[in-house]
Formats: structure tokens, sequence, C-alpha cells
């Protein structure tokens, strides 16, 4: 790909504000998992409690994003980003003056973050259609990597927490987004080619395409594994190892780190080799390294290894699908990016939930590692047995300048 033609071929203020935006919300979508020890111990919650607190925004998040893929087709995605800002902005300042107090309110608490997670439905189409074809894996992995903000609220919460109360933490975090959202309000555009505005009816016809269904499958386990393991590490290196929250806040962000980071590479490796053949790979690395960590590997410091190599693989993994998604559903980008973020989100849901609740059962968090890196590998079966006719008709050579 060459450098100076992507930067010419699309509006990187717009970049750059889908990714701050995208990299904030992120950060408070997550923000119950890095703080969960203090909660939970405050609140003297269960395994399984626990696991479903850190659940609930990742569920709630991802049911939003259908709503706001539909906002950001009907109001455009710089007004959608907006109003969801506003939400988030307003939920955390009640939590930090009015306080948590019950293990119910940090639901609902999480219910309202789940809003944060619902600006990948927004981001995305805010930068994609910026950009041809050609650019759309590095283009939606550098917005993409704004899945960053949750290393930041792992690397930050705990300690935060510890010095000045984890209530507070909620009050602290509008310190950022409050300057994230004046610059998003100057720098981000709409396209001038946004799609018209389609009846709501007209938007669930795209579930009528298999490859539509395909896709959200794809995505439930590599953005699903990611989110899944940023919202639950640092409850898993304090129950596993005895960590203290800030050292498992410090692990869980070099994972989410690692995950983050090479998203923007996924996109950029897909559009060099294809979609289908990068991702291929990264379902057998996801689910070898998530076999690995099964095993309660005898220290911190093997699990973080194998943790940052799963992770690297479903970020990887998240950049090839989108970098599939706009070549085969480009006039309705909106609405399927909510709809395969939804799954991405509420495959993310089963396994943060599934620890909890496969520790509280057995014991041990064994049986949900192993059940998703099965996923990993039922998803590169059914990528293998979609591949040519996707390389046959929408993606063949003579139908579009991107490799699939």
């Amino acid at each position: 790909m060459d450098k100076k033609s992507f930067l010419k071929a699309g509006h990187p203020p717009t970049l750059l504000a889908a990714f701050l935006y995208f990299d904030l919300a992120f950060m408070v979508w997550v923000m119950l998992g890095p703080l969960g020890v203090q909660i939970a111990k405050d609140l003297n919650l269960s395994h399984a409690e626990k696991g479903l607190m850190v659940a609930t925004p990742v569920l709630a998040g991802a049911l939003l994003r259908m709503v706001m893929g539909v906002l950001v087709d009907h109001l455009k995605p710089r007004l959608a980003g907006a109003i969801g800002q506003v939400i988030v902005m307003g939920a955390l300042l009640a939590a930090w003056k009015y306080g948590i107090h019950s293990y119910e309110q940090t639901l609902l608490l999480g219910l309202f973050l789940g809003v944060a997670g619902a600006s990948f439905a927004v981001a995305l189409p805010l930068a994609s259609r910026w950009y041809p074809p050609e650019h759309q894996g590095t283009a939606l992995g550098i917005a993409g990597a704004g899945n960053s903000g949750t290393a930041l609220a792992a690397l930050f919460a705990p300690g935060l927490a510890a010095a000045y109360g984890w209530t507070n933490v909620f009050g602290l975090a509008l310190i950022p987004l409050g300057a994230v959202f004046v610059l998003y309000v100057v720098l981000a555009k709409d396209a001038p080619d946004c799609p018209p505005a389609k009846h709501l009816t007209d938007y669930f016809k795209v579930l009528r395409d298999r490859d539509a269904w395909w896709f959200m499958f794809f995505y439930s386990v590599t953005f699903g594994g990611f989110v899944g393991l940023a919202s639950s590490l640092t409850i898993y290196f304090n129950t596993q190892y005895g960590l203290d929250p800030k050292t498992a806040g410090f692990f869980t962000a070099a994972c989410v780190f690692a995950g983050s980071l090479v998203r923007p590479i996924g996109g950029n490796v897909a559009d060099r080799v294809g979609g289908i053949k990068s991702l291929s790979v990264m379902y057998v690395l996801a689910a070898a390294f998530l076999a690995i960590v099964s095993f309660n590997l005898p220290n911190a410091w093997l699990a973080l290894g194998a943790f940052v190599c799963a992770m690297l693989a479903l970020g990887m993994g998240n950049g090839a699908v989108f970098q599939l998604v706009p070549q085969r559903f480009r006039k309705e980008i909106g609405v399927m990016t909510g709809l395969v973020g939804m799954a991405g989100g509420i495959g993310g849901f089963y396994l943060a939930s599934s620890l909890g609740y496969s520790k509280q059962i057995t014991g041990s968090y064994q049986v949900g590692f192993l059940v998703f890196a099965a996923l990993a590998l039922l998803a590169l079966a059914g990528l293998t047995g979609v591949k040519t006719r996707w390389r046959t008709t929408w993606g063949a050579a003579h139908l579009t300048t991107a490799k699939i």
C-alpha cells in the first residue's frame, strides 16, 4: 500500500477524531473490570456476580450497537456519536455524585456504560465512508485501534481507585472524556457520500443474507475474545495468582495493549494478503493459546505471555474481519457495523460471564477457556467453508480492487 495515496484518499482529522472517540469510549466501557477487585471486596460479591458485573456493560454495548447503527444511518455518524458521548458522561457524573452502594446499582451503571461500547457502530462508519476499498483495512484498523482504551482503564483505574476510592474514578474519567468530546466536535466531519437513510424495516433485510450471519459469528469470536478477556483479566490475575489489583491491572493492560495496537496491522496485513487468509491463521493461534492458559500455568508471568499471544491473534483477527465487511456490505456499512459489532459484544459477554460461572461451579476457569477455544476452531471451519464462494462472487478480482 502506498502511504501517500492513503493520506490523500480520505480525511485524516476525521480518522483521528474517530480513533480518540473510540479510545475513550472503550476506556469507560470496560471500567468495571479493572475496578472489579475493589468493587467486589466492598460489596462482597461472589465469583458469578463478579463475572456478570463485568459482562453487563459488554452485553448492553452489544445490543445498543444495533440501535446506534440505525442512528448512524439516519442522523449520520458525527451527530450519533455526540449523543452517545453526552449520555455516557451523564451516567458517570451521576455515579460519581451519588455513589454505587449495591450489586444491582453496578449492573444499572453497566447498562449505561454500554452506550460507550456502542461507539463502535459510530467510529467505524465515520472513518470508513471517507476511504476507497483498497484502503478499508488500514483505515478501519486505525479507527478500531481505539480498542486500546481498554488498556488505559486497566493501567490507571486500579491505582486511582487505591489512591482516591473507586467511586471517584468515575469522576476523574470525565476529564479526558470532556476533552475528547470537544476535539470530536471540532475535527469530525461526515463523508460527503453518506448513503441516504433507509426505512427501519430495510435494516433487517440484510439479515436475510447468510453472509451477514457469517460475519457476525466470525467477529463474535475475535472481538468477543478480546473484550471478554479485557473485562475479566484483572479479576483473573487477582483470583488465580493473588496479584494485588494494581499489579493485576498492569498485567491486563499489557495484554490489551497487545491486542489493540495490532488491529491496524491486522487490517493492513489483510489488505496485502487477503482477509480470509489472515483471519484463518489468527483463529488457529487464538485457539491454541486459549487452550494453553486453560491448564492453569504455574505462574503469572507464563500466563501473561500466553494471554499476550492470544490477544495478538484476536486483535489482528479484528482488523481482518473489518477488511472484509465493507467489501461485501459497503452500502449497508452502518447497519452492518452495528450488527457485527453487536455479535462481537455478545461473544464478549459470553466469555466474561462464563469464566465467572466456570470458577463458581467447578473451582477453575478451565472450562470457560476451552469452550471459547473450541468456538475459534468452529469459526475457522466456517471460514474455510465460505472462502471459495466469496472469492468467486463479490470478492472476485474483476469486481473489487481489494484482496479477499
